[in-house]
């Protein structure tokens, strides 16, 4: 019931928008769109029971049978979305405003179908606030695919921020302040009484920009971040004090290359240390390092590869095929067990028997190593998804 009246809530303030914009007799154009999916499919092997429809390579078993036995069918409705999006004439410029939200449960709705926020975003001139994509992502790297967690190496944050867009268009320049975050792993360590009073600040937020140059074939982006997280040991012991500040920071090319009208390759290459709360499926931030007796807390290194190709066979069939990578540079204090790399590939076949209408079939596969190497699994899954997209279009411009 306490989701039914958020979602109700929502709803209502999102129209009070638009009749207000209504009343005031202004230029305007309010969409609501979204899309009903159903996905249904066979699990081959084994995944955590909270991400039974997707493939996240960290959620692999980190030891055998460690979900039970393989080969599970399931059916599901999460990907599921509902968005609005608001564009009003303004003596400062036109505004742009998004609500966007889906039901896909994460975090401690994880497993379940509900009401998640994706974007509550504000856009004014050169100016936006609120939840939106991160500049250090690229969404457009996405591949066409039906698998909803998309590939593990790419940067992927919708995040709490204030930017500034000097360029906007197809070649385009954004600069962000985010909300700063972080996840650590106690590893070896755990239990140690030196990590009791161990705790986490951010005392500034995190920086990102992005730069694109568009081309006659696509594009290229260039992408960067650099985040402070500061540790501070509350009960430091005889055996020190383990305070430090831990800088993290990341480069992300990506690109769009068209090969002539019905071919299109998706790619990024992104490095950096300490950014694993900006990938699509990491796992730690920060970790420790270091021998007995000298350890530090230090940041992560990774490296994330996405590589995709979609073609076009005609109006009504479709292709996507291709492959991400993820790679952890763990450190030494982290447990043997600790996810170090992931591979994900996927290819599929789409049909359009109808406008707005889509039918996929998708072969999915990803595989995990950990630290140790003494372990390895691996996963196959078959998809089927079926997708009816629908679209609204009210007030629209008029011209004075």
């Amino acid at each position: 019931m306490k989701s039914l009246r958020v979602f109700l809530t929502l709803i209502a303030f999102s129209l009070t928008g638009l009749i207000s914009a209504q009343e005031a007799d202004e230029k305007k154009v309010a969409d609501i769109y979204g899309f009903i999916m159903m996905d249904a499919g066979y699990n081959f092997n084994q995944i955590h029971p909270d991400w039974f429809d997707v493939i996240r390579t960290t959620k692999l078993p980190e030891f055998e049978n460690q979900y039970g036995s393989d080969g599970n069918f399931y059916f599901s409705v999460r990907q599921t979305r509902l968005g609005f999006k608001n564009y009003f004439d303004t003596p400062l410029g036109e505004l742009f405003t998004q609500f966007e939200f889906e039901m896909f449960g994460t975090g401690v709705d994880a497993g379940q179908t509900t009401i998640r926020l994706r974007h509550a975003y504000g856009e004014l001139g050169k100016f936006g606030a609120g939840q939106y994509w991160s500049p250090f992502m690229d969404i457009d790297v996405f591949p066409n695919t039906v698998e909803y967690w998309g590939p593990p190496g790419m940067a992927f944050y919708r995040n709490v921020q204030f930017r500034y867009m000097p360029i906007k268009g197809e070649d385009k320049l954004t600069i962000a302040l985010e909300r700063p975050g972080g996840s650590a792993e106690s590893g070896k360590y755990e239990g140690r009484v030196e990590l009791d009073g161990v705790v986490s600040r951010f005392p500034i937020p995190d920086i990102s920009a992005e730069y694109r140059k568009a081309f006659g074939f696509g594009y290229l982006e260039i992408a960067g971040i650099i985040r402070q997280m500061e540790i501070e040991d509350q009960l430091p012991t005889v055996n020190g004090d383990l305070s430090t500040t831990v800088t993290g920071w990341g480069l992300n090319l990506s690109t769009n290359i068209k090969l002539g009208d019905n071919t299109l390759i998706r790619g990024s290459a992104l490095y950096g240390t300490g950014v694993a709360n900006y990938m699509n499926d990491a796992t730690v931030d920060v970790a420790i390092d270091g021998d007995p007796g000298s350890e530090e807390i230090a940041g992560v290194p990774l490296l994330g590869i996405v590589a995709f190709l979609e073609h076009n066979w005609s109006d009504k069939w479709a292709s996507a095929v291709g492959y991400s990578m993820i790679d952890m540079d763990n450190l030494s204090g982290q447990s043997g067990s600790s996810f170090s790399k992931g591979d994900y590939i996927l290819a599929n076949l789409q049909h359009f028997p109808a406008p707005n209408v889509m039918m996929v079939a998708e072969l999915q596969y990803g595989s995990r190593e950990n630290f140790d190497e003494v372990y390895n699994a691996t996963i196959t899954k078959l998809q089927f998804s079926f997708k009816y997209n629908f679209s609204q279009s009210f007030f629209k411009k008029v011209t004075m």
